[in-house]
């Protein structure tokens, strides 16, 4: 797929207002507030110190959290922790689009950077519709007369259609931002032009995000193999006839994933010896690992894939050219469960394959491991890349390819 969208190389930003909009969501403690990993802070960072040493009044847009999870809470502790990554200091305002927020965007002087509240404060902010009314919003109305350009950097959530992420793109010169540019060429790239063997890793409790990218990649002819982990290998194994136990039947159930087995077993039989399963698993025994053939899984909870199924797949990942995964193998938060991520982890690190991991947990323990270095690129945003590879239109990505290509008409 062609893409075509500005970034901010197009764009003179001496003495003008940008707004920026980040995906700095993070891990917070919800008794103190502070937060635990500032990863995509870092991130960010590099984009908003750019445009602000452009010359530029950087108004910075983003959310923590959604409505009714603990962790939904201000911005402040966020200004405080990127000034501290950019050593230098950013201005936090308890406002998004009042006058006081907008008072102090008219006030700002060039190479100041403000960060306004949590977007998802407002009610409008977290109901989807299309780019065109989101535009109309309150939001897009009052901010887009006090700012010049607007940048988009949030693609962890490029998948959503909210107004702090398509609406501005229609009222003010738009463009991506540097996470945002580096993201959509490494992950569209390596889709147009994966090499064969192509393999997908597909693990942890998504279950339906898996399902979905599975479906796409293997009737497009882009997968040769998909490895199953994880709660995805416990649901394939159920379709195939494995007597997984109660246990983990419930655990499927309970999560409303029933309909899933159906549909893996109609999976498995039009991709016959395409969709690889564990040939033994890993299962909490007196909060110890036990591992057992699928023949013989007892009625404990399946925490992890088997050591044996660890070199199988290990076999399948040295041999391809293009290793695309997301999820873990199992409860690697537990210790002597985290075997099977880890190693897998480390053969993708080592391969000589082009590799692509998704955001969310497994990104988080390739960089806890240390293998960044050994992975061609770890993705930001677990939602948006899947739903990427999954053939799905990223309503961000949409808007940005309008505003370029209508500009050249």
């Amino acid at each position: 797929m062609s893409l075509q969208f500005f970034t901010i190389d197009d764009f003179d930003m001496e003495n003008k207002t940008v707004l920026v909009r980040v995906d700095i969501n993070s891990p917070v403690d919800p008794n103190s507030g502070s937060i635990l990993d500032d990863t995509r802070i870092k991130l960010h960072a590099g984009t908003i110190d750019e445009i602000s040493k452009k010359g530029a009044k950087t108004v910075v847009l983003a959310h923590q959290s959604r409505p009714g999870k603990n962790d939904f809470t201000t911005l402040e502790q966020h200004a405080n922790a990127l000034s501290s990554i950019l050593n230098r200091r950013v201005s936090y305002v308890d406002d998004i689009f009042g006058s006081n927020a907008r008072n102090k965007i008219k006030e700002m002087e060039k190479g100041d950077i403000l960060l306004l509240e949590n977007v998802r404060f407002y009610s409008e902010e977290i109901l989807k519709r299309e780019a065109t009314e989101q535009a109309e919003t309150h939001m897009v109305k009052k901010l887009s007369p006090v700012a010049d350009y607007f940048i988009n950097d949030a693609f962890a959530a490029a998948h959503r259609s909210q107004p702090s992420l398509v609406g501005f793109a229609l009222t003010l010169p738009s463009g991506a931002g540097r996470v945002m540019e580096n993201e959509l060429n490494s992950l569209y790239s390596a889709v147009d032009n994966a090499k064969k063997p192509c393999i997908y890793v597909l693990g942890g409790v998504k279950v339906d995000d898996s399902i979905m990218v599975m479906e796409n990649v293997l009737r497009n002819g882009s997968a040769d193999y998909i490895l199953t982990t994880g709660l995805v290998a416990n649901i394939f194994l159920w379709a195939a006839g494995i007597d997984i136990g109660n246990y983990n039947k419930n655990f499927i159930k309970d999560r409303d994933y029933r309909d899933f087995v159906e549909k893996s077993k109609q999976l498995l039989k039009e991709f016959k010896g395409q969709i690889k399963m564990p040939i033994d698993v890993a299962v909490c025994v007196d909060d110890k690992r036990k591992e057992y053939g699928i023949k013989d899984i007892p009625n404990k909870p399946i925490f992890d894939i088997g050591t044996d199924t660890i070199s199988e797949y290990a076999k399948f990942i040295r041999d391809a050219k293009t290793i695309f995964a997301n999820g873990p193998a199992g409860v690697f938060e537990k210790e002597g469960f985290n075997i099977g991520t880890d190693d897998i982890l480390n053969t993708i690190a080592s391969s000589k394959g082009y590799s692509i991991i998704g955001g969310g947990h497994l990104a988080a323990a390739a960089s806890h491991m240390g293998l960044s270095s050994g992975i061609d690129h770890i993705s930001s945003g677990g939602g948006a890349s899947i739903n990427l590879l999954a053939g799905q239109k990223l309503p961000v990505v949409e808007v940005l390819q309008k505003v370029k290509i209508e500009s050249m008409k």
